[in-house]
């Protein structure tokens, strides 16, 4: 290691990517084997349908072979035609961030924009679609991780669904960590990943396409083929029948197994449950402390990232350098519209136990102490524990 190498962290309680599970560590250690292996392709076939029974659809799951960002491009690219008009709902920094791609494939995107600290209201969505009853698509994200808050996304898709446009839902940071599935939000696009809440590595994509979304990107003539951005190109790849496209990520492959076979074992509803708790507990110490939380309504706050407005006559990067320097807590800062303005504690995965809730309030406690500015932490502390303690979050 060099000399002024930066150490590595004791405590990621990052938005993610989280840390693996042990059970994904030892499914990504396994052998790498060869992709048109008849056992690596009946291997594939199960880990897919494992993901459909996770995601709760009928119909087979997809993975796509890249993270979920550009897997979210590659949806806009093959769902979205020339002649469509998109509604695209902001509420945070990926929200907007959608927007970009979606303007390079459609007809025209209109969007229903909210502060970066709030939530859409299901009745603008109606209401914009009043406006521009030709919308085709609309694009949401569910938990806009920048922030911290959560969209009522069952109550936007049933909207969405009695106006007969399709939803593309951005859930990466959502699913696995708390109760949202395709059916639930009405979801004809449905994207989310590994390497959040279900703990998992962060190199692939994981999607639900419904029928209606698939009869639409075989019709739209600009849909891409032959290209890493093409869904079409994998819609058939579950089958041990059917040949990849190309060389398929087989250790993220069987670190999904891994991860998939744990979200199982616990089961989704403890785990839900967990993460929900954990989120609750580092809410209640943050405002014990006397800090502020940056969602404009805690119930809009998500539970697997605690944002945490940043106090003022104090840097995002100084606390989270003294977090790290002191703790060897690392802790993720805003981005783009929310940089400098808020810290963001991780309620993911692994370390979405209430250990690791102690760890957050006593590090970003002690580097704001370190700063000079006097905060509680034992008032924080306690008042986490007394949130633990309720009866909701035991096992």
């Amino acid at each position: 290691m060099a000399v002024n190498a930066v150490r590595e962290p004791v405590f990621t309680l990052a938005a993610g990517p989280v840390s693996v599970y042990p059970s994904v560590s030892r499914a990504m250690s396994r052998p790498v084997h060869y992709d048109f292996d008849a056992y690596f392709q009946a291997f594939y076939e199960e880990v897919v349908g494992k993901l459909s029974r996770a995601l709760r659809v009928k119909e087979p799951a997809l993975i796509l072979h890249c993270e979920p960002a550009p897997g979210l491009e590659a949806a806009a690219a093959s769902l979205i035609g020339r002649g469509d008009v998109v509604l695209n709902l902001v509420s945070g920094v990926y929200g907007k961030g959608f927007g970009f791609w979606a303007a390079r494939y459609a007809k025209e995107v209109f969007e229903v924009e909210v502060p970066f600290n709030e939530a859409i209201d299901p009745q603008q969505v109606a209401d914009a679609l009043k406006r521009r009853p030709e919308t085709a698509i609309v694009s949401v994200v569910h938990h806009d991780t920048p922030s911290g808050t959560l969209n009522p996304i069952a109550e936007i898709g049933e909207v969405v669904r009695r106006h007969g446009a399709l939803l593309l839902v951005d859930a990466v940071s959502s699913f696995a960590g708390m109760d949202i599935h395709p059916g639930t939000c009405a979801a004809d696009l449905f994207v989310t990943g590994p390497g959040k809440c279900l703990g998992g590595a962060p190199g692939i994509t994981l999607m639900a396409v419904s029928p209606r979304a698939w009869a639409k990107m075989e019709k739209n003539p600009d849909a891409p083929r032959d290209s890493v951005l093409s869904l079409l190109d994998w819609k058939d790849a579950w089958s041990r029948e059917k040949p990849f496209p190309f060389t398929p990520s087989v250790a993220e492959v069987n670190g999904l197994d891994g991860a998939l076979d744990g979200y199982f074992d616990e089961g989704p509803e403890n785990v839900w449950r967990r993460h929900a708790g954990a989120a609750r507990a580092c809410r209640a110490g943050i405002k014990a402390m006397g800090l502020a939380l940056w969602p404009a309504r805690e119930e809009i706050a998500a539970p697997t990232v605690t944002a945490v407005r940043v106090p003022d006559g104090l840097k995002d990067t100084d606390i989270l350098a003294a977090a790290r320097a002191l703790y060897g807590t690392v802790f993720s800062k805003g981005r783009n519209e929310t940089l400098g303005k808020l810290l963001r504690i991780g309620h993911m995965g692994p370390v979405a136990e209430p250990g690791y809730v102690m760890v957050a309030l006593t590090a970003l406690g002690g580097a704001l102490r370190a700063l000079g500015r006097p905060v509680d932490v034992g008032a924080g502390i306690e008042a986490a524990m007394a949130e633990i303690a309720r009866a909701d979050n035991r096992p």
